[in-house]
């Protein structure tokens, strides 16, 4: 067995010893519904939101807002449950030439089409599309709704657990994280019943996908990239495919420097949390592993004791879940985040991140720091906002501008309602 010697190491785990940062959080933008990205594609002086609800909306230099929608997808999406969802307006990502080119591409969720199976016509719950948009020739304020161009759908069997966090790497290429299917532990209809999805090679859920949406090739409205790493071994494993083993990625990002690395924070299931670099081939653990620990889902909070972990990549950071590890807890679903590349130097290549919050039916949402060591190890701070009192609201997701400061985003409520969401930048206290 390798867990204790080959998973562990680098991998920091969460406790009483973790360091603590004290931040201010600093309004940037408010009356929003539940605000799920922001981006800033580069030579662009305007940071780009998207709203789960279907609208990406612009905020200018000044701190100013725009009313009108620069996108407005929402008679597109499947219909939004208010108390809680997990579907809609997903990801953004804008083309490394979109200066020039005009084009950028939104992650949604629609209606599943079925692709002509009449199970999943009947049972399946959804579809998750990549598009593609260019910009108004008349106004650069506004997307051309026209010129939508569907780069991948990928169908649903659950309403859940969807990732499709998107994003070009330095290579040019566009990257797209999908969850397991929904549900819990990767079983019921629409998993891989002997392994689940996260280990099924065949199957597009629980992976990284990296496509050229440049090229089209085989009917597809995108090309493999000849060097992703199951090029030429179709008949066990699909093209598409960067890494696996991912139960949820909600929210990854590429660092802006150092080796420009992909983290993913992936949500687990019960028991633990883990935030994980992906790596080109890797196998991330999902549903063999619950981030560090070896995972049964037929009895999911009890871990065994041996599991053949030797190919697994271990997570850097993880923490307890407090649904069946209150002691010590720290959350119940993390929300990946961005390494700092910003103004303040004590915090340059930090990684900075958090947790939905600690208990579903109250606000307690929490933000952290990662700190990479000399040995390549990693350690977890606690942040404080001094700033603000009582419980931090839900934190939904993280941004970052092209100053490589961050941003949390947050919500007042357990749903895409309201318009009383806000997005702050995280900046040191004074």
């Amino acid at each position: 067995m390798a867990l204790a010697s080959g998973l562990l190491a680098g991998t920091a785990l969460a406790g009483a010893a973790m360091a603590d940062v004290t931040v201010n959080l600093e309004e940037a933008a408010t009356g929003l519904t539940a605000p799920l990205g922001l981006v800033q594609p580069a030579g662009d002086e305007r940071r780009f939101i998207i709203e789960q609800r279907g609208t990406v909306r612009i905020l200018l230099p000044n701190g100013e807002l725009l009313e009108e929608p620069f996108l407005d997808i929402r008679n597109l999406l499947v219909p939004l449950l208010s108390d809680f969802d997990e579907r809609g307006l997903l990801g953004i990502a804008f083309h490394p030439d979109f200066a020039s080119n005009g084009k950028f591409y939104v992650a949604y969720t629609i209606k599943h089409n079925g692709q002509g199976d009449p199970g999943r016509q009947l049972w399946w719950d959804h579809a998750n599309i990549v598009a593609e948009y260019t910009v108004s020739a008349d106004d650069p304020d506004v997307a051309d709704p026209n010129t939508v161009r569907i780069i991948s759908s990928i169908d649903w069997p659950q309403f859940n657990h969807n990732g499709h966090w998107i994003g070009f790497g330095g290579d040019g290429m566009l990257y797209i994280s999908t969850g397991d299917g929904g549900y819990a532990n990767d079983w019921g209809i629409g998993h891989n019943p002997e392994e689940g999805n996260g280990q099924d090679l065949l199957d597009l859920h629980g992976k990284i996908l990296r496509i050229d949406v440049n090229s089209s090739a085989d009917g597809n409205n995108y090309a493999i990239p000849a060097d992703n790493p199951f090029v030429g071994q179709e008949a066990s494993a699909l093209p598409e495919i960067w890494g696996y083993g991912m139960r949820n990625p909600w929210r990854c990002s590429f660092d802006m420097g150092g080796e420009n690395q992909l983290f993913c924070g992936d949500v687990q299931q019960n028991s633990f949390e883990e935030v994980s670099i992906i790596e080109k081939g890797g196998n991330h653990g999902w549903r063999l592993m619950e981030a560090n620990a070896c995972f049964d889902f037929h009895a999911p909070n009890d871990h065994p004791q041996d599991c053949d972990s030797a190919s697994m990549v271990a997570p850097i950071l993880e923490y307890n879940n407090c649904t069946a590890k209150p002691e010590g807890c720290l959350g119940i679903s993390v929300t990946g985040g961005y390494v700092y590349r910003g103004s303040h130097a004590d915090w340059d290549g930090k990684y900075i991140f958090g947790d939905w919050s600690k208990s579903f039916g109250t606000r307690d949402g929490q933000l952290f720091m990662g700190s990479k060591g000399s040995d390549g190890s990693w350690t977890l701070e606690n942040v404080t906002v001094a700033n603000m009192e009582g419980p931090l609201p839900y934190i939904l997701a993280f941004g970052q501008d092209a100053d490589g400061e961050v941003y949390a985003l947050t919500s007042v409520t357990t749903g895409p309602v309201g318009g009383l969401d806000t997005i702050y930048k995280i900046a040191p206290a004074q």
